[in-house]
């Protein structure tokens, strides 16, 4: 009879501060074909040659500024939501890391070790995209071909729309509202190159981000990052019943010249506060836990931004990070699985 267990994998965290470890962080992380996903000898080229010699340094000074004392605020919150997980739930629960040394091989190892043979892989990611979600994935197949191979594995789908997400979503932005009279809320979504979206198109024609695509039914949508983001934002929008022109949606963290998915949360900011919003508050629903995008990017970087463009009160939604509801939404999902195995919400 096999034994099931879940792994939870996020995106991953240098193991300090030293621009030694954040140098070996970014290599393995912008190494990843799915990351930078030119020719390899173009990415060896860019990433060995120049943004190594580079941005370690820079990086790193922007870790320490929101490293915690216990470590990553990244890994010590995805750690924190682990054990609170494996209290609610009679199975073996492991976490992974897509990137550092907190490696998805390891997360397989300590299940394997408890006697499972059959693995829930959770990535911690609510939307679908190659350089997130589809690496995880893949990643955890090339895992278990080389190292584990008679290990069976289920995936949990993006669950961007899931109406228990969405609920947990709202009742997080609403309790971190509290006493906050907001002029505007923007929802800001990690960004990706426009490429991604015609790369993960699988019916070759569908999306043009063009303003409408996102708009008409089309399988694509199930691996169509844009569409999700601007899902998840309206589900969030109609269900705390927010008012047409007080919200708006951006992406950040764009790397390189290429064109990425617009508009540009830094440009959001000013034009936001040329355009009379006095009191922003900013959604982060890219991520599930709070982490150098968000602690620093948008909470410390994008509120000086906002406040000099003429803003005067600026709000950061944490993450759901490790809160109560979601650890128990989380928890409905992993025993609806090993009840009844593969739900709607759930893939092989």
């Amino acid at each position: 009879m096999s034994k099931k267990g879940v792994l939870l994998v996020n995106l991953g965290s240098p193991d300090s501060t030293k621009v030694s470890d954040v140098r070996k962080y970014l290599d393995e992380f912008l190494m990843d074909e799915r990351v930078i996903d030119i020719a390899y000898w173009k990415r060896f080229l860019l990433i060995k040659g120049i943004i190594l010699n580079t941005r370690p340094k820079k990086s790193a000074a922007a870790y320490k500024k929101i490293w915690w004392k216990e470590g990553s605020p990244l890994v010590v919150i995805s750690e924190r939501f682990t054990e609170k997980l494996r209290k609610r739930t009679d199975l073996p629960v492991a976490l992974g890391m897509r990137y550092g040394s907190m490696s998805i091989e390891k997360g397989f190892r300590e299940l394997i070790d408890q006697g499972v043979d059959e693995v829930l892989l959770v990535p911690l990611y609510p939307h679908y995209a190659m350089s997130s979600y589809e690496t995880v994935v893949e990643k955890a197949r090339e895992v278990i071909e080389k190292s584990f191979p008679k290990i069976n594995m289920d995936l949990v789908d993006p669950f961007y729309n899931k109406s228990d997400y969405i609920e947990v979503m709202c009742r997080n932005i609403e309790e971190q509202l509290e006493g906050f009279e907001y002029d505007h809320i923007l929802f800001s979504y990690h960004g990706i190159p426009e490429r991604h979206i015609y790369k993960s198109d699988f019916t070759g024609s569908h999306c043009k981000i063009d303003g409408s695509c996102c708009q008409m039914k089309s399988e694509a949508h199930t691996t169509c990052y844009r569409h999700q983001c601007f899902e998840t934002t309206r589900a969030i929008a109609g269900q705390m019943k927010l008012k047409p022109g007080t919200y708006s949606d951006s992406f950040q963290s764009r790397l390189l010249k290429d064109p990425w998915l617009r508009p540009y949360t830094d440009f959001e900011l000013e034009r936001l506060a040329e355009e009379g919003v006095r009191k922003l508050a900013v959604v982060t629903p890219a991520f599930v836990s709070d982490c150098l995008e968000t602690l620093e990017e948008i909470a410390m970087e994008g509120k000086e931004e906002f406040i000099e463009a003429g803003g005067e009160d600026f709000r950061h939604i944490g993450c759901l990070n490790d809160y109560d509801p979601w650890v128990e939404v989380m928890s409905n999902w992993i025993k609806e699985w090993e009840v009844a195995g593969v739900e709607p919400a759930l893939q092989s």
